[in-house]
């Protein structure tokens, strides 16, 4: 049975309408003078830290400590106004599995495993009403590798829980490649969702251990055997 369930972000539970890109693009040009600054970035299942460095190399930018903070800070509030304008939604099938976790007994801790710093997480889940159904995570400010953001988050569940879960007690839901790369760093099962960029062929490659169009199509007590 599932006893710590983690989902990415964007592409599995939510769209933000490009806010996250739109908000790194104009931090990209208004704080260090490079304009179109995100053309030749790859944003699915990284992290920002690991997006932000790849700006920093390709233009001869000091990967300082400062300039991290300062790319970062300048991010948070941008993303936060391109939220409130908008046209993002809350992916089908979320929600009722969110309620379906809850129903059960024992109902397993419900946490994050993003790429997205914290405060970034939160920013995009909140505008949905989303941010308070998760009781822990692994953030970009625990790694700049997916990996260990995974391993962060399995150790907080694991503090939450007062014991050790089973490789087959963990469950992952993620829309790319990096996400299941990641889970099976952590010995979790994996339930892949063809709601990002990725189509469920490319998906299939990867061997996840469910797969799906939307999560409107998983039937959630599957988790409990």
């Amino acid at each position: 049975m599932a006893g710590l369930v983690l989902f990415d972000i964007d592409g599995t539970l939510i769209r933000t309408g490009g806010a996250g890109e739109k908000a790194f693009a104009r931090v990209c040009a208004t704080q260090f003078g490079v304009p179109n600054g995100t053309a030749q970035l790859s944003f699915a299942g990284r992290t920002d830290r690991s997006i932000v460095r790849e700006f920093f190399g390709r233009h001869e930018i000091d990967p300082s400590a400062e300039n991290f903070n300062r790319f970062l800070e300048a991010y948070v509030f941008l993303l936060d106004e391109l939220m409130r304008a908008s046209r993002g939604e809350v992916l089908s099938g979320v929600r009722p599995m969110l309620e379906a976790l809850r129903q059960f007994e024992p109902a397993p801790i419900v946490g994050l495993l993003t790429g997205n710093i914290r405060l970034g997480a939160e920013i995009k889940l909140r505008h949905h009403g989303l941010w308070e159904e998760f009781a822990t995570g692994g953030f970009a400010d625990d790694d700049e590798d997916r990996n260990r953001i995974a391993a962060a988050a399995l150790a907080r569940g694991e503090r939450i829980a007062g014991r050790r879960f089973s490789n087959r007690e963990i469950v992952v839901v993620g829309d790319t490649p990096r996400d299941i790369s990641c889970a099976r760093s952590i010995g979790a099962r994996v339930l892949a969702v063809a709601t990002g960029n990725f189509s469920v062929s490319q998906l299939r490659s990867h061997q996840p251990d469910w797969l799906v169009s939307d999560l409107a199509e998983f039937r959630t007590e599957v988790l409990l055997n």
